[in-house]
C-alpha cells in the first residue's frame, strides 16, 4: 500500500501558512518524498508542542513556536475576528471561514487573479473561499465575506477559440489602485492584506461527474446543466441569503457595446472587449451597464458610472487613439483622478462615443482648453509661432465647410493638420530674401533658394508630425 501523507499533521502545523502546505500536497509525487514530509512534520509539531507545555518564550524554541504563539495565541484585542468573519484592518479570519459547514464545492476551477492556480471554490453561510484540492482549509487571500463583495462580472474570455467565461469578483476597496487619499486624523491605516479581486474561468461545457459537493450538491444538480447555471444560480443563492441585495451578477451585452473588429477565432461571434494598454500592460477594456472594467492583468481596474466625472478622446492618430477617465475618488468630491487607456482601435471610437458615452450622459472633454493648451505647448517647443491673422476670423466658413459630416475624432485630427500648416505658411511669409532679389540673374538663385525652403519646410512639417506623435507616446 503506498504512503500517503499526513495531512491532519500538516494541517496543523501549517495551518497559518497553507501556501507552504500546498507546495508539500503537489511536491509529495513520490513514496520517498511522502515520508520525508511525514518526518518534519512529526518533527515541527513535536517542537510546537513541546514549547506550548513549557510556555517558554526563548529563542530556542524555534521559529516555528514563536510564530504560532504569535499568530494564534497572542493575537492582539485589534485583530480578533468580527461578527461577520472580517478582521480588523482588512484582514479575515481564516478560522471563521473553516468554522462554517461547506454547503457547495465545486472542483478544479482555474483561477487568474489573485493566484494563477486551479482550485476548489466553496461556498459557505457566510464566505465565499478557495480551497487547495483535497484540502478544505481556505487559501490565505482568498476569502470573501459575502457581505464584503460589491461587484460581480460574467465576461467572456477574449481570444480563445473554445467559449470560456471570466467571474470577476470584487470586493470593496479592490477596484481603483490608483486612489491616493490619505485617511483622516486618528483613522487607521489602510491594511497590507486588504482583499484583491478574484477572477476565476469556467467552460462552456456541464461539470464533470463528482465535480460537485457540499451538503447542497443535490439541490445544484438540478441548475447544473453549465458550469455558468451553476454558479450564477449560487452566487445569487449566497448573495441573498446573506443580505447582501445590492451586488448582483452583471454580464456584458452585445446589444448594449460591441467591438466592429472581427474575431479571428470566433467570427459569428460579436466581441464585447475592446483592446487597450494601461501603460505598459496590455489588457482589455468591457464597456458595461455598470460602468468600465479593464482585464485581465492585475491590477483589476472597475471604473463605476457614479464615479465617472468625464471620458475623453485624446492623442488621436492614424489608427489608434487613446481615451483618459476622469474620476471622483475621494468621498467629499474634492478630487478627481484620471486614468488613462491607450493604443485603442480607431474603428472603435463611434461604437464606444455613441453606444457608451452619449448613452451615458458622460461629458466629453476631448476638446478642453487645458488640453489643447498641453498640445499647442509641445507643439510650440519645435515650432516658431506667427502673429493671428489681422481680421482674426481664420476662415471660419471654410474650415465648416470642411469639416461637416465630420466625427469629434476626425476633426480633432483635422484641426491638427491645419495648425502645423497655419505655422509653416506663417514661416514662409516672413522669409526676407535680402537685396540679392534685385539683381539681375537672381531669378535662378532664388528658385533654388525656394526649393531648399520647401524642402526644410518638409522636414519641419516631418519634425511637427513626430512631435504630435511623441505627445501622444508622453500621454501613454
Amino acid at each position: 500500500m503506498p504512503a500517503k501523507l499526513n495531512v491532519e499533521t500538516l494541517q496543523s502545523v501549517f495551518q497559518t501558512r497553507p501556501d507552504i502546505l500546498a507546495g508539500i500536497q503537489e511536491a509529495a509525487d513520490t513514496p520517498a518524498r511522502v515520508g520525508l514530509f511525514n518526518e518534519i512534520a512529526s518533527f515541527v509539531y513535536e517542537r510546537i508542542a513541546t514549547a506550548s507545555d513549557h510556555g517558554s518564550t526563548q529563542d530556542d524554541d524555534g521559529p516555528a513556536a514563536k510564530r504560532r504563539r504569535v499568530d494564534i495565541a497572542q493575537v492582539r484585542p485589534s485583530q480578533q475576528t468580527q461578527s461577520n468573519g472580517s478582521t480588523a484592518g482588512g484582514g479575515v479570519s481564516l478560522d471563521a471561514a473553516t468554522s462554517e459547514q461547506v454547503l457547495l464545492e465545486v472542483k478544479d476551477i482555474s483561477a487568474s487573479a489573485p493566484q494563477r492556480k486551479k482550485y476548489d471554490v466553496c461556498f459557505t453561510k457566510n464566505f465565499l473561499y478557495a480551497s487547495v484540492s483535497g484540502s478544505s482549509t481556505p487559501v490565505q487571500g482568498i476569502v470573501y465575506p459575502w457581505k464584503e463583495i460589491e461587484h460581480i462580472f460574467y465576461l467572456p474570455v477574449p481570444e480563445k477559440s473554445t467559449v470560456q467565461h471570466n467571474y470577476v469578483v470584487l470586493p470593496r476597496n479592490s477596484y481603483l489602485p490608483t486612489r491616493t487619499a490619505k485617511p483622516a486624523a486618528g483613522a487607521a491605516p489602510t491594511s497590507p492584506t486588504a482583499l484583491e479581486p478574484f477572477v476565476f474561468t469556467v467552460p462552456g461545457a456541464a461539470p464533470k461527474p463528482g465535480s460537485i459537493g457540499g451538503a447542497s450538491a443535490k439541490t445544484a444538480e438540478a441548475v447544473s446543466d453549465s458550469y455558468s447555471t451553476l454558479f450564477h444560480w449560487a452566487l445569487a443563492t449566497s448573495l441573498k441569503s446573506a443580505g447582501n441585495h445590492s451586488c448582483s451578477i452583471v454580464a456584458s451585452d452585445p446589444k448594449l457595446f460591441h467591438s466592429v473588429t472581427r474575431q479571428a477565432h470566433r467570427p459569428t461571434e460579436k466581441a464585447v472587449h475592446v483592446k487597450a494598454f494601461r501603460g505598459s500592460k496590455d489588457g482589455y477594456l468591457f464597456f458595461l451597464p455598470t460602468g468600465i472594467l479593464w482585464g485581465f492583468k492585475k491590477p483589476i481596474v472597475f471604473l463605476p458610472l457614479d464615479r465617472i466625472v468625464a471620458l475623453s478622446f485624446t492623442s488621436v492618430l492614424a489608427r489608434t487613439f487613446n481615451i483618459v477617465v476622469e474620476l471622483d475618488v475621494d468621498e467629499s468630491g474634492n478630487v478627481e483622478k484620471e486614468i488613462e487607456f491607450g493604443m485603442l482601435d480607431k474603428e472603435d471610437f463611434e461604437g464606444i462615443n455613441a453606444n457608451y458615452v452619449q448613452r451615458h450622459g458622460l461629458a466629453d472633454k476631448s476638446m478642453a482648453e487645458k488640453r489643447k493648451a498641453k498640445r499647442e505647448l509641445a507643439e510650440n517647443n519645435k515650432t516658431t509661432g506667427g502673429e493671428d491673422d489681422a481680421d482674426g476670423t481664420g476662415g471660419g466658413e471654410a474650415e465648416n465647410a470642411q469639416t461637416a459630416g465630420m466625427t469629434e475624432l476626425e476633426k480633432a485630427q483635422w484641426e491638427a493638420e491645419q495648425r502645423l500648416q497655419d505655422e509653416e505658411d506663417e514661416d514662409e511669409e516672413d522669409y526676407d530674401p535680402g537685396s540679392e532679389g534685385e539683381s539681375e540673374g537672381s531669378g535662378t538663385s532664388s528658385e533654388e533658394e525656394d526649393d531648399d525652403e520647401d524642402a526644410e519646410g518638409g522636414e519641419d512639417d516631418d519634425d511637427d508630425e513626430n512631435d504630435l506623435d511623441g505627445e501622444g507616446m508622453d500621454e501613454d
